[in-house]
């Protein structure tokens, strides 16, 4: 994929990177794009270490909090706010 790029043609995309951000602004995308860099390979490192550590709280939590419901849900009591297209047509006659 990146074999024929060659010197001239990273100057050019520079170039154009140069003129759509503005040389001003250029470090502090340099900068939030290397903190980003920063912040995803230490997530991944950590994440290592968890596995190999044999660290299997997601699993063993997804097991305990499994509930099996003994009786069905009962309606909520109340008026029903959106009784949907079966609802009885506007009588008013103010319109």
């Amino acid at each position: 994929m990146w074999q024929g790029l060659g010197g001239i043609h990273l100057l050019i995309i520079l170039g154009i990177i140069i003129l759509l951000f503005g040389a001003t602004k250029l470090p502090a995308l340099a900068k939030g794009l290397g903190q980003s860099i920063n912040i995803f390979k230490k997530e991944m490192t950590d994440d290592e270490k968890k596995a190999q550590a044999g660290d299997t709280t997601v699993q063993n939590t997804a097991a305990t909090n499994t509930t099996v419901p003994t009786a069905p849900a009962e309606p909520a009591a109340g008026p029903v706010l959106n009784p949907g297209p079966s609802a009885q047509p506007n009588t008013d006659s103010r319109r």
